[in-house]
Order: structure tokens, then sequence, then C-alpha cells
């Protein structure tokens, strides 16, 4: 895999322990561990026009990226640095067998991932933190196995609906406000206080909520060389969806541009 030519960093902070695979992949990582509260980072891949999903729900973000190796790679990087991965019920009906963890999404670095978590004194996989208003989930999937630390987050109404189901993943009951379940209960539920890395993999309306909130730190934003393009049949997502912010209120500040190829892997502080 060709490593990636790092554009501009100016990020600050001592590096993460990277192992030599993974640090001539990427170059140098630098992650803040807040000593107040956890540090809340989003990762997406878009195309040029901003498309993060088309034909969702049977779509995916993989097909905005055509498999890019490098972008599964860095994703796996990030997940494989996060405590918890934070999803929502449209993710899994969309990627029903999919595992948030970092050897899932790029197998062939998933020793130096190992070796990375082990490192950052880390379990084996990072929290699935799956978020539901209506706790309508399919416990067949992977995720619920119980081969991994999973956590289902949702209302009194769905707690219950899991209990008829007889759901054997851990369930947390939270306050929706509005209609709404806030990210700051669903790292409370979870347990992810200061110190915690928390990786969030939703949705483009459930991020957009999560922005409204001020509850993201960071956004990482792999620019695919694709134009995707909006129509009725069949629909297209772009990054903020079910939300409008105006110019200047939802501020971001650039941190790092890296390339692989044609893709270019954008960080950037989310103010």
């Amino acid at each position: 895999m060709e490593p990636l030519s790092q554009l501009f960093d100016d990020t600050t902070g001592e590096p993460l322990p990277l192992p030599p695979e993974l640090l001539e992949l990427h170059g140098p990582l630098r992650m803040p561990a807040r000593h107040e509260r956890p540090h809340v980072f989003a990762n997406f891949v878009a195309s040029l026009d901003g498309i993060v999903a088309f034909d969702p729900p049977h779509g995916s973000g993989a097909e905005i990226s055509g498999g890019n190796a490098q972008d599964r790679a860095l994703m796996g990087l990030l997940r494989a640095v996060a405590d918890a991965v934070v999803v929502g019920a449209g993710n899994l009906r969309a990627e029903g067998a999919h595992l948030w963890t970092p050897e899932h999404v790029c197998p062939e670095l998933a020793g130096p991932y190992a070796r990375l978590r082990a490192s950052l004194g880390k379990p084996p996989a990072p929290l699935q933190v799956v978020v539901t208003g209506g706790g309508e989930l399919d416990l067949s999937r992977p995720v619920f196995s119980g081969r991994l630390p999973a956590l289902v987050v949702t209302t009194a109404a769905g707690a219950e609906r899991l209990a008829a189901l007889r759901a054997t993943v851990r369930v947390a009951a939270v306050p929706q406000v509005g209609g709404w379940i806030s990210l700051r209960a669903v790292l409370a539920a979870a347990g992810l206080g200061a110190g915690a890395r928390v990786l969030v993999e939703s949705g483009p309306t459930s991020t957009s909520g999560y922005l409204a909130e001020g509850a993201l730190d960071e956004l990482f934003l792999t620019r695919a060389p694709i134009l995707v393009g909006r129509a009725k049949t069949p629909p297209s997502l772009g990054l903020v969806e079910g939300r409008v912010f105006r110019p200047g209120m939802a501020r971001a500040r650039l941190l790092s541009a890296r390339r692989g190829g044609d893709f270019l892997f954008l960080r950037y502080a989310l103010a």
C-alpha cells in the first residue's frame, strides 16, 4: 500500500506510538486525550460534490470511495485509537454484517492495529455503541453475537422492545429531548468520560445533530475524486442532512492534509 503524502500538518501534542507499518503509511498521528471529557471525532468519505451515501440504506461509503485501500487503512487507524465507535440503527441496516473494528475494514493491517491498541493499553476491540430511538434492531447481526463488547443506547420504549425480544446485548435507556438522543447522553450511558477517544461513524442525519449539539471535536474527511449529484430517485445524502447551518455558524479549521493518488485526506477541528 502506497504511503500518504503529507501536504500540511498543524496538529499539536505528542505523536501516538504507531507501529512502523502505520507510521510509514500515515506519518505521525497526534490525537488529544482530554482531561475533562472525551475527545470525539467523526470520519466520512465524500465525493467532490459532498455526497456521502448513494441510494441509502442499500449503499454505503465504500461506493463513494470505491474501496480505496488508503481510505480503508485510515478508517482502521481511527478505529484502532478509539475506545468506542458510535453508529446508528441506519448504519446497521445498511451494513448489517459489518463489525466496527480496525481489522474488519482493513484486514491487511490487522497486526499493526492490534499492536497499536496494546501499546495504548486498550482492549482488543473498541466498544460498539449502537444508537436507536425505537429499539428496532435485528439482533442476529454479528455485532450482537457477543464476540465484541457492545452496547445499545435507546429510549425507555426501545429498551422495553428489546427486553421483549430477550436481547442479550447490554442496553442503556436514556431520555430523548425533542425526539433526539444527544451524543452527550450516549457517551454518559457508555461510561465514556475524561480521556476517552470516541469515533463517530453514524450517518449524516445523526452526525448533523451531533454537530448542532457542539459535541464533535474533529472531522476526518476523505475527498474521493468523483461526482455523484442529487436526484429524487435514487436518493443521495450529503455530509449534512436535516439541518441548515447558516454560513459562518459551523466553522472548521484545517489541521492536516494528506494525498493518496487522486484522493485527499483532510482533518478539521470543529468550532
